[in-house]
């Protein structure tokens, strides 16, 4: 064990398998697990514990609790040595005062990673050996093992933000970078995104050897999209490592679904509640969705969080429920710190956003909602469009991943009919990108028959309605129900046949126009 930065004091380990070490040198721990765990636990609780809450948390009713909390205080003194003042126990509480890894870590839970120095996130990553208390697992303690679990959630959360900060932060200096982006793809190995990036930062890591002494390599594409995109991306302004959209964090969903999420522009917030086939820092490269970014967080705050199964967050879990999505949401909201802000739902995420606006009316300040429905396409009623999406819904799960795209370009051509040579290519590389086949069908069938009717009498916020005059994904009349439902709603029709409106048409102006006009006007309510 390497000296640590308390010379001469205890120090005790967490991130990983449990250690204990003085001076460098690792201290032998007794062979019980339950005592090796009461001593991890108190240490990182750091704070005074009932004698009859430890003995419930570790030991079953019918052994002696109190005799066994005895014997393993006995055992955590002999570790302690001369630090065993840091122990303090009476008749009634049992407390400890001990350094561990997880205290230097701690700060960063819920920090703005991108304002720290790249020395301390370096540091605390280097710290991070393995999963929270890997060796020390418990079964039957229920109480403890729902503790160390949700500490080693927190601890990957934490993980998963540094190495994303630094990987972009470190993109001119790809020695650097590349076994940060190695590591961060061992735990996101879903993200295709990352595996463009890795192989990016390879290639200049070979120029840079190659090249003779004394002269510079010549520079290199960085980033997914230029080693794998389709087609090339307009150069940008700033540089990953500069750019705040490639900033991602993470929170847990309440059924511990790793959630992602993102901030950029300033000023009053806006968070745009998640829809599918979206993809953090992939969708800034992408001619469909960078320029809804960049005009929404031009004079305003944007909160943007990958829907689970898509992008970032995790993939393949189990609930895909409508309710979930309303859960996510709410746990986004919470992350992020927002007190008060506007709400903009797109496609499915109209109907979240107004189960989220009934349930938090405080929270929001206002609510925009685009190309929406109150009830989703199995439950509208229409044979003929329920025809067509249960066929769709099939081949998407039998054609969406394969090399032939020719599923992908019809599916590309009922959202973006106005879509380039250009957009088809993004479109067709965001599909394979964002979400798996299987996970599609699945959210497909849950957007399916989302129903939202009898919550639209319900909204108490000032809400803005807008929608595509000729959507082919979501007809123009469900909006139409949406604001004539809505309490003193205000409903705008914009000349496009896009679900997703492209950069430069008229009718992605105006729904801009719409958008801030409205914001400045209920922001401050």
């Amino acid at each position: 064990m390497t000296d640590g930065p308390h010379k001469g004091l205890l120090d005790l380990r967490v991130l990983g398998d449990f250690q204990v070490g003085r001076d460098g040198v690792l201290v032998d721990l007794p062979p019980s697990r339950k005592t090796r765990a009461l001593l991890a636990y108190l240490a990182v609780t750091g704070r005074p514990h009932q004698r009859e809450r430890l003995c419930e948390i570790f030991w079953d009713i019918p052994d002696d609790p109190r005799g066994a909390l005895r014997w393993s205080l006995s055992k955590i003194r002999q570790v302690l040595g001369d630090d065993e003042c840091a122990l303090s126990a009476d008749r009634n509480s049992v407390a400890l005062k001990v350094e561990t890894d997880y205290a230097r870590l701690l700060p960063l839970v819920k920090a703005d990673l991108s304002s720290r120095p790249t020395e301390e996130l370096e540091a605390v990553l280097a710290s991070i050996r393995g999963d929270f208390l890997a060796d020390l697992s418990i079964e039957r303690c229920f109480g403890y093992e729902a503790w160390r679990k949700s500490i080693a959630s927190e601890v990957e959360i934490v993980e998963l933000g540094i190495l994303r900060e630094l990987v972009e932060r470190l993109a001119g200096e790809p020695r650097r970078a590349l076994p940060l982006a190695q590591r961060l793809h061992r735990l996101l190995p879903e993200d295709k995104s990352l595996a463009g990036e890795i192989r990016a930062l390879e290639d200049k890591v070979r120029a840079a050897a190659a090249q003779p002494a004394g002269r510079s390599a010549q520079p290199v594409a960085t980033g997914a999209a230029q080693a794998q995109s389709p087609s090339p991306s307009p150069a940008r302004s700033q540089t990953p490592a500069q750019d705040p959209g490639r900033a991602v964090h993470f929170c847990r969903a309440l059924d511990g679904t790793r959630l992602a999420y993102a901030t950029t522009g300033s000023g009053p917030p806006i968070l745009r509640a998640a829809h599918w086939m979206s993809h953090l820092t992939f969708d800034w490269d992408s001619p469909i969705w960078r320029h809804w970014m960049a005009e929404l967080s031009r004079h305003n705050e944007l909160v943007r969080y990958d829907e689970r199964c898509n992008g970032l967050s995790q993939r393949e879990v189990v609930d895909v429920s409508f309710e979930t999505m309303v859960s996510d949401l709410e746990c986004v909201v919470e992350a992020a710190g927002l007190d008060r802000f506007t709400l903009l739902g797109l496609s499915q995420s109209c109907a979240v956003s107004i189960a989220y606006a009934v349930r938090h009316p405080e929270k929001l300040s206002g609510m925009i909602l685009y190309g929406g429905y109150v009830k989703g396409w199995r439950l509208r009623g229409d044979a003929g469009e329920i025809a067509t999406r249960e066929a769709a819904a099939t081949l998407m799960r039998e054609s969406w991943g394969k090399s032939n795209s020719m599923f992908r370009h019809a599916f590309c051509s009922m959202f973006i009919p106005g879509a380039t040579h250009e957009h088809f290519a993004w479109m067709d590389d965001l599909m394979k990108r964002t979400v798996s086949p299987d996970d599609a069908w699945r959210l497909q069938n849950a957007f399916s028959v989302i129903d939202v009717s009898d919550l639209l009498e319900k909204v108490r916020v000032p809400t803005l309605v807008l929608h595509a005059r000729e959507d082919n994904v979501a007809p123009v009349e469900s909006s139409r129900t949406m604001a004539a439902g809505i309490p003193g709603a205000r409903f705008f029709e914009l000349e496009s046949q896009n679900h997703i409106m492209l950069e430069g048409e008229p009718a992605f102006e105006e729904f801009i126009a719409h958008v801030r006009a409205f914001v400045a006007e209920t922001a401050g309510s």
